[in-house]
């Protein structure tokens, strides 16, 4: 069998998953009573996981997803008032395909970033393009981009995304620019694109947070009426962990 020259075949063609299950399928004796049609099939699925697997890869580093966090490690034994059945349907994807939001309130160290995280890394494998934002930062980021012109570029950059998730919102109050930028990116994405809001503050202060009544009315008629909910509760996780670690060993 030529396996060099079709070897650099596929990779010149830049079939490398192809190319691997090629080689792979070649040192096993049993792989030559395949068909040839078999044979195809099998490097076909090759090609597929490979790219499946570098798409993850790109979608996951331009999402710079705060923690490394999988739905599948999701405690569930944890106190804190996770509904199981509400979670994993939300892992499956169909509120993102759906154009909903999905909005995560609870005490600080109750996990709201990490699960926010848990669902823009499977968002990513389901080949969905996501951003994380910690909230202070991309106002502090867009406030710099209408000093020097990029801010226009960057609310159609946000607009583009799949899921967009805005970590830690609140609790200081807004001021006018941050309201409007809000605003910008809540109108854009209505109806059309998915959003993550996590925040210590309960839903029905958020409107506080906004300030100005008639913004608050419009950002949340947007974010709220089509959002999933999580309402976390109960002690910091992180304080739980370190108190178990600090028990004395018997």
């Amino acid at each position: 069998m030529l396996t060099h020259p079709t070897l650099d075949l596929l990779h010149s063609l830049g079939l490398h998953g192809m190319a691997k299950g090629f080689k792979d399928l070649d040192a096993q004796s049993e792989a030559r009573s395949l068909e040839h049609a078999e044979w195809l099939a099998l490097l076909l699925e090759h090609e597929k996981t490979l790219r499946q697997q570098k798409r993850f890869e790109s979608r996951a580093r331009a999402a710079k997803l705060r923690h490394a966090a999988c739905v599948e490690d999701v405690d569930y034994r944890a106190i804190r008032g996770l509904d199981r059945a509400l979670f994993l349907k939300l892992a499956a994807g169909d509120w993102i395909r759906a154009r909903h939001n999905l909005l995560v309130t609870g005490p600080c160290g109750v996990g709201k970033s990490w699960l926010a995280c848990a669902l823009g890394n499977k968002a990513c494998r389901d080949d969905f393009s996501v951003a994380y934002h910690r909230v202070p930062r991309l106002f502090a980021a867009l406030a710099l981009g209408r000093a020097d012109g990029r801010y226009t570029k960057m609310l159609r950059a946000i607009a583009r995304l799949d899921l967009l998730i805005l970590d830690d919102w609140g609790p200081e109050p807004l001021d006018a620019d941050q309201r409007r930028d809000l605003l910008e990116i809540v109108e854009d994405r209505y109806e059309s694109r998915s959003i993550i809001v996590t925040s210590q503050l309960p839903v029905d202060r958020w409107y506080e947070i906004i300030g100005n009544p008639t913004i608050a009315d419009a950002i949340l008629d947007r974010l709220v009426h089509n959002a999933y909910r999580i309402e976390l509760k109960g002690e910091s996780l992180r304080k739980q962990k370190q108190a178990a670690q600090d028990q004395p060993v018997s």
